[in-house]
């Protein structure tokens, strides 16, 4: 188990349960150190008094609350710790809500709760019960980092999972951020949708960080002194440009269904022309693997290109 970044209880009305906050997640990225590039030498970071100019050691530094320009008023941790705050060591619970009523954007860091010791194994058990047959999440408040915080309970894979939460004053409002009104088509808005049924999925567990594996692979070739891997291959997005929507939505079904191994003429007249590009690619040679890695075999993309020919004819003669 990770080490436990808070101790204290779940307060349930009269029930208490006593609780170990651990980290729910783990942040992979890689981070990298100031260097001086003459030498490759640590660049560090020095705490320095403006008062006199000195720097100034860890244990000499503590809290100060800028009342003024020239006014600090400074708080120490053991005050912090006495403040009369019925949150300072227990998860208080205030409600319960339906999850859907719970805006995303105000959810934050996730945390597991731990059961401190065999005594709270009941009354930890009876809340998930209760979670899970009410179908409900329960709204909590706590103090941690000296201040308040706000949190949700909810129950994954017969756990409790704290997540803290933004207060209802600190989520801003997007209003001034949508875009003025727009004229859209019916028919743009039906390919619109039809192009998310073509990308749903049942499980996101496959995706990974890229971008973490490429820079694994510089610093790899950097260290052992081999050749740097050569920059991937794509179109830079030109900003400005004019988009005819309802092609770009036409090609982006027909790729998705491709990518997925469906024929991409199932979707009917709207989607045709998308099966169409505007210009011809030269054809693949022979050894030489396809481009696109949703194409599985050869035969298999002759089948496809006999299906659009046909459907092709079909529309003609009518």
């Amino acid at each position: 188990m990770p080490r436990p970044l808070w101790t204290g209880a779940i307060s349930f009305g009269l029930v208490t349960i006593p609780i170990k906050v651990v980290s729910a997640t783990e942040d992979h990225g890689i981070r990298f150190r100031q260097v001086h590039l003459e030498d490759m030498g640590r660049v560090r970071t020095r705490k320095v008094c403006q008062v006199d100019d000195e720097v100034v050691p860890q244990e000499e530094i503590g809290k100060g609350y800028e009342i003024s320009k020239d006014q600090m008023v400074s708080v120490t941790d053991e005050e912090l710790d006495q403040m009369p705050l019925p949150t300072a060591k227990a998860i208080e619970i205030v409600a319960f809500v339906d999850a859907d009523t719970i805006d995303p954007v105000r959810i934050s860091d996730s945390y597991y709760l731990a059961i401190d010791g065999q005594v709270a194994a009941k009354p930890y058990t009876l809340l998930r019960k209760a979670l899970e047959r009410s179908e409900k999440v329960a709204v909590a408040k706590f103090a941690w980092h000296n201040r308040e915080r706000l949190g949700l309970l909810r129950v994954r894979e017969g756990a409790i999972v704290l997540h803290s939460m933004k207060w209802p004053d600190e989520v801003r409002s997007p209003e001034s951020l949508a875009p003025k009104q727009v004229d859209l088509a019916e028919k743009e808005i039906e390919q619109a949708v039809l192009l998310a049924d073509s990308m749903t999925v049942d499980d996101i567990s496959g995706f990974r960080d890229a971008y973490r594996d490429a820079l694994e692979e510089l610093i790899e070739a950097k260290s052992e002194g081999k050749t740097l891997p050569e920059p991937a291959e794509g179109e830079e997005a030109k900003s400005g440009q004019v988009v005819d929507l309802m092609a770009a939505l036409n090609a982006s079904v027909a790729a998705a269904k491709e990518s997925r191994g469906e024929d991409a003429g199932e979707s009917g007249d709207a989607t045709v022309h998308a099966m169409r590009p505007s210009k011809k690619k030269a054809p693949t040679k022979k050894g030489t693997p396809p481009k696109t890695a949703a194409r599985k075999t050869t035969s298999g993309t002759a089948k496809k290109t006999a299906g659009r020919k046909t459907a092709a004819k079909k529309r003609s003669a009518s």
